[in-house]
């Protein structure tokens, strides 16, 4: 199999205009350039249904005949070539001047008048560590001579999660219980975590799989990514702290993470790839790991923010504020690299299978994709432009996570916010 090109088509074409009105405002995250897919339904009696975001609206994918079913799994496992011609579909169905603007009409409705789910059901969930400033700054809290230990430059770093606590924006989930050891104690405590902290990820979602013990090949790695989404993976920083080695990660995150409801996709990133390129002083990527088109054009350029809205602000009305903007392309680590690296031991991935990127950071300090970098691990705490202060997150505090795409030549496109809410201890 070869590696798919990574080029443009009309659908990426910056001046075309769609008859969803919405769709051609400047700001909109979901110009007709975009076409990201999700699911909705009407209420929670009703099955979900596959549907494209344009504009403020939701096109009902089935409504419009270009599919037979609801089956986001059985979307997402198309090979590429159908997917592209499915967005060519979708596309010159929804351009202004279509003669489809009359049969499809009926088959929009108002996001706000329905609900956004998850993209499909997640069949199993794996967390990378691709944020390389992310992962000096936590190191050199605890290791200030050796932030990052010696296999992070070679082998991208990831662990298995859980799947079932994971939501879709607007998921709301308590503050969790677990065992902490404070500082000079001998034996742990039991209770609510004091340390809740988001973290600023995009979440990779499997589309074509592949079969147990057949390794996917850095050629071909992106025709198995669907797309993109936007992922929180909230964390007990100090259950964290207590547990985690041996083995890493577990009751510290598995709690609740939450996802942005579009899965924007590969074709629809197309005109914001840019070089991958690894510092000379680094170690270069074993040959598994590395290609030429991955190299060529193996970065996306995804800009990031974190913002917070506190009960308080809710109350008075206000949005919230930001805290933090980063780039995807301070990523140590591609796409490519982690679905080659995934499968490279004969692993098989399937359709809706979800990756997450690790925290996004980038170089700056104000640039932290976590509370525990922005704080210092709590020591440095933020004081809000209302006077609230924080080191971590309080009960009621939101964490909206967003992200978009602009580049010469293009039309901007976004993912849509990704939100999430801490409740009191149950």
């Amino acid at each position: 199999m070869s590696a798919v090109p990574q080029g443009l088509d009309a659908t990426h074409a910056p001046d075309t205009q769609s008859w969803v009105e919405s769709a051609n405002a400047p700001g909109t995250d979901f110009p007709i350039q975009n076409l990201p897919f999700g699911r909705f339904r009407h209420n929670e009696l009703e099955p979900w249904q596959i549907g494209v975001a344009i504009g403020d609206r939701v096109l009902d994918l089935h409504a419009t005949g270009l599919i037979d079913h609801n089956d986001m799994h059985r979307l997402m496992a198309a090979p590429v070539a159908q997917r592209r011609a499915l967005r060519l579909a979708i596309w010159e169905g929804l351009r202004e001047g279509s003669a489809l603007q009359k049969v499809w009409a009926d088959a929009l409705l108002r996001q706000t008048e329905v609900e956004l789910g998850l993209p499909c059901e997640v069949g199993d969930y794996t967390d990378f560590y691709t944020g390389i400033h992310h992962a000096t700054t936590v190191g050199k809290l605890f290791r200030p001579d050796n932030p990052l230990l010696p296999n992070y430059k070679w082998v991208p770093i990831g662990y298995h999660g859980r799947a079932s606590s994971i939501g879709a924006s607007g998921q709301q989930f308590h503050r969790p219980m677990g065992q902490t050891l404070k500082p000079g104690a001998t034996v742990p405590d039991f209770g609510p975590s004091a340390r809740i902290d988001y973290e600023l990820e995009l979440g990779v979602w499997v589309g074509m799989g592949n079969a147990l013990g057949a390794p996917v090949s850095i050629a071909d790695a992106e025709e198995h990514v669907f797309g993109l989404t936007l992922l929180n993976d909230w964390s007990a920083r100090d259950v964290q702290a207590w547990e985690y080695q041996p083995l890493g990660p577990f009751l510290a995150k598995n709690f609740a993470t939450t996802v942005s409801p579009w899965l924007v996709t590969m074709e629809a990133l197309a005109p914001f790839r840019a070089p991958f390129v690894r510092d000379a002083a680094d170690p270069q990527p074993l040959p598994y790991l590395d290609g030429e088109a991955n190299r060529a054009q193996g970065a996306l350029d995804v800009q990031l923010e974190v913002w917070l809205q506190t009960p308080a602000m809710r109350a008075a009305g206000d949005a919230g504020v930001r805290l933090s903007q980063s780039n995807m392309r301070d990523a140590y680590w591609t796409l490519a690299q982690l679905v080659a690296h995934h499968t490279v031991n004969g692993c098989n991935l399937r359709a809706g299978d979800l990756l997450g990127t690790g925290t996004l950071s980038g170089p700056a300090p104000e640039q932290g994709g976590s509370l525990l970098e922005l704080t210092q691990g709590g020591k440095q705490p933020i004081t809000l432009p209302n006077g609230e202060v924080r080191t971590f997150l309080q009960d009621g505090d939101t964490i909206i996570l967003r992200g978009a795409c602009e580049a010469a030549g293009a039309r901007r496109i976004g993912f849509g916010d990704c939100r999430g809410t801490l409740l009191a201890v149950r």
